[in-house]
């Protein structure tokens, strides 16, 4: 008979010690944890803290207010355990960011639920996303929380998994070869996709193929007998269908426009606000709205339904979820905000940026309706981590910009430099070094009626420009201000 935690604890204090393989110090907590933290600044009273040390900040600086705040216990390493003794209870071991990794590991194995694991170059989060959506009419899920995918995100999010939950959906990322083994065989995922493999990452490979072949990895974890997902259009399909007939998977499913694919898009039309999708799922022709715009996020549904469908969800009522999908901050959320004149849009893809996904914005705000007499307007930050290419690589852009009918680009950073030079004059806004030199001119320039896409790499700080636009439209008059789409 197994016993069942009280409402609301995913962890015993006893149960915690053992997949911690830690020592108690300060008496044991009484009840358990409500849930897992490594930031204070989001811990919420009864969770268990995790003192991680990571590359800008040490976790055991804040033990004291995990404490103040109300968390259950904190896990420390025996370093700092004798100059925190006092401030509540502790939870003593060798390594904390390992402990957090076992209790990972534990939470996996307890559970029942059935797993899906997404990586991919590009469109990772709004895949885990909508699968989140779609498989809430199977049962409980349980998913990663905003990017939460690297070697502190994947065993936390397992950590965090309630024992009730019914599927479990996990972003799995990397930036080097050898990254994602671990996290998939932490994972052990039923089902594992593969969105679509890029030259993101590439200063740190020999070639897109090694970055396909890294991404592969998601498939060393398989549990047998499981799924593997892919992009059919993809120029590295072969490379990758060789890996997953080679790892445990039982079975190898494809999605995209290729007659072949199990999934396929017949067809998309594109509005403001949503997307009308046509498709074939393993031979059932579906029609189904997804709650936001965008060809490449049409694509991935597909991939949605395959993993749906492999779980036994019905997939009549998996594609009606996706109409509640919403794109978010960063990744392609919609405003409208005002203008000096009258409202505009503002798509928000600033959190990060490759060369696929800047043509999949380019492809997005060229295909949406424009208002007369708006304008399409990119407002570009460099992309990052692309080596010694970077710079040609930002150029051949200028064709995707035109084939999809932007009026005028304000570009920032070095790189976008070279893009901004192989424009015509009639496209060129204004080029600067950083984007909040940028920001004053892209301000000044938005106007009723236009279509503005902001989009760069997290670090060249195109969120600058996205949070002054957004605060500007907030102080007009225009009836649709703030409104999020």
């Amino acid at each position: 008979m197994s016993v069942r935690e009280p409402a609301g604890i995913i962890w015993t204090s006893l149960g915690l010690v053992t997949p911690l393989g830690a020592r108690v110090s300060g008496g044991v907590p009484k009840g358990g944890a409500t849930g897992i933290s490594i930031d204070t600044r989001t811990l919420q009273a009864g969770e268990l803290f995790f003192a991680i040390h990571g590359a800008n900040s040490d976790g055991h600086d804040y033990v004291a207010r995990a404490f103040e705040k109300g968390a259950l216990a904190a896990v420390v390493d025996e370093a700092h355990a004798g100059a925190l003794t006092g401030l509540g209870p502790l939870y003593v071991v060798r390594d904390v960011l390992a402990s957090l990794e076992r209790l990972g590991v534990a939470a996996r194995a307890r559970v029942k639920a059935r797993v899906v694991a997404v990586t991919g170059s590009v469109g990772k989060t709004s895949t885990k996303e909508a699968l989140r959506l779609a498989l809430t009419q199977g049962g409980a899920v349980h998913a990663s929380v905003a990017s939460y995918n690297n070697h502190w995100g994947v065993p936390l999010t397992l950590a965090r998994m309630p024992k009730e939950t019914r599927f479990g959906v996990f972003e799995i990322g990397m930036n080097h070869a050898g990254e994602i083994t671990p996290l998939s065989e932490m994972a052990r995922p039923h089902v594992a996709i593969i969105t679509t493999v890029a030259p993101v990452h590439i200063e740190n490979f020999a070639s897109v193929e090694a970055i396909a072949d890294a991404k592969a990895e998601i498939f060393d974890g398989l549990e047998p007998g499981g799924v593997a997902i892919l992009h059919r259009d993809n120029p590295h399909y072969q490379r990758l269908y060789a890996r997953a007939k080679a790892s445990p998977a039982g079975h190898v499913a494809s999605f995209g426009d290729h007659e072949s694919a199990e999934a396929r898009l017949i067809r998309v039309r594109l509005f403001p606000d949503y997307s009308i999708i046509e498709a074939q799922i393993c031979g059932r022709r579906l029609h189904y709205r997804l709650g936001a715009p965008g060809r490449h996020l049409a694509m991935n549904s597909l991939a949605v339904l395959l993993a749906a469908k492999a779980f036994g969800v019905d997939l009549d009522a998996a594609a009606g979820a996706l109409a509640f999908f919403t794109a978010q901050p960063g990744r392609g959320q919609r405003l409208t905000l005002a203008a000096v004149d009258g409202p505009y849009a503002l798509i928000d893809e600033s959190y990060n940026a490759n060369p696929a996904s800047m043509r999949a914005a380019f492809e997005l705000a060229g295909a949406l309706p424009l208002p007369s007499p708006g304008r399409r307007i990119a407002v570009l930050g460099d992309m990052l981590e692309l080596g010694v290419k970077g710079a040609a690589m930002h150029a051949e852009l200028a064709d995707d910009l035109r084939a999809n009918h932007i009026d005028l680009v304000f570009a920032a950073g070095p790189l976008m430099k070279s893009l901004y030079d192989a424009l015509p004059v009639s496209m060129q806004g204004a080029w600067r070094e950083s984007a909040s030199l940028l920001e004053p001119e892209v301000a000044a320039a938005v106007r009723a009626g236009d279509i503005v896409v902001v989009k760069g790499s997290n670090g060249s700080r195109m969120s600058v420009i996205v949070g002054a636009l957004k605060q500007g439209g907030a102080d007009g008059d225009a009836a649709q201000n703030g409104r999020t789409s």
